[in-house]
C-alpha cells in the first residue's frame, strides 16, 4: 500500500496491492494504521456506504458542514469512476482547485478525503460499485452540494460521455453561489477540526 497527497491538500490516493492466483485474486483495500499514519489520526468510522451506478452517472460535488463535516475513504471494487475531490473550503490557499483519480477495479486504489472537502465521481461503466467510510453519519440538515457542471470549476469529464445527474445535484449552486449564500465551510473551521482530530 502506497499513499501520496493530492494536489487538494488533506486528500490522498492510496495504490493497493492485489494478490492473485488461479482462484482470483485478494486485496486489502483499507489499513487504519497507515491510514492514522499519512493522515495524522485514525479515521473515526461512523458509517459505511455502498452505490451501484450505470455508466454516465454523475454524484457530487458533495460535502458536509464543518464540525463535524464528513472524512471519506472511498474505494471502487467494481468496475471504473473518475473520482474527483473539491477545495470546497473558503479560505483555503487552494480554494476552488480539483484533483482526480481514476479508480479502476482492475488497479485497485483508494481516495480519502478530509472533512470539508467536496467529492464527486463520474461511473465510466455499468455497475460500477463505490464503497465509502465515513467519519460520520448521514446529516440531511448539514449535508449540501454545489454544482458538477459549474462553468467555473471546470471538472475534466470526458467529452464522450453524457453526465445523469440527480435532481438534487442538478439543482444544484455554483461554487460561487454557494458561497454567496454562506453554503460552504471555512478553512479556519476545518483546520481546528483536523488539529483537534490529531491531539484527539
Amino acid at each position: 500500500m502506497q499513499i501520496r497527497e493530492l494536489a487538494v491538500p488533506d486528500s490522498f490516493v492510496i495504490d493497493l496491492t492485489a494478490h492473485g492466483d488461479t482462484r482470483g485474486r485478494f486485496t486489502e483495500w483499507y489499513r487504519a494504521d497507515l491510514l492514522s499514519q499519512a493522515v495524522g489520526h485514525p479515521l473515526s468510522l461512523a458509517q459505511a456506504n455502498h452505490s451501484v451506478s450505470a455508466a454516465g452517472a454523475l454524484r457530487g460535488v458533495h460535502f458536509a458542514l464543518v464540525p463535524p463535516g464528513q472524512a471519506k475513504y472511498v474505494y471502487c471494487p467494481a468496475g471504473r469512476v473518475l473520482d474527483v475531490v473539491v477545495d470546497v473550503r473558503v479560505g483555503s490557499p487552494t480554494f476552488g482547485a480539483h484533483d482526480t483519480v481514476l479508480l479502476d477495479s482492475g488497479r485497485p486504489r483508494a481516495v480519502y478525503l478530509a472533512e470539508g472537502l467536496g467529492h464527486a465521481f463520474l461511473s465510466l461503466a455499468d455497475g460500477s460499485s463505490v464503497t465509502y467510510l465515513v467519519s460520520s453519519p448521514y446529516d440531511p440538515a448539514r449535508e449540501f452540494g454545489v454544482s458538477p457542471l459549474d462553468p467555473d470549476l471546470a471538472l475534466p469529464w470526458p467529452a464522450d460521455v453524457a453526465p445523469e445527474l440527480s435532481a438534487k445535484d442538478r439543482a444544484a449552486p455554483t461554487l460561487a453561489e454557494a458561497r454567496e449564500q454562506g453554503l460552504l465551510p471555512t478553512m479556519a473551521e476545518c483546520t481546528q477540526r483536523y488539529a483537534r482530530l490529531r491531539g484527539a
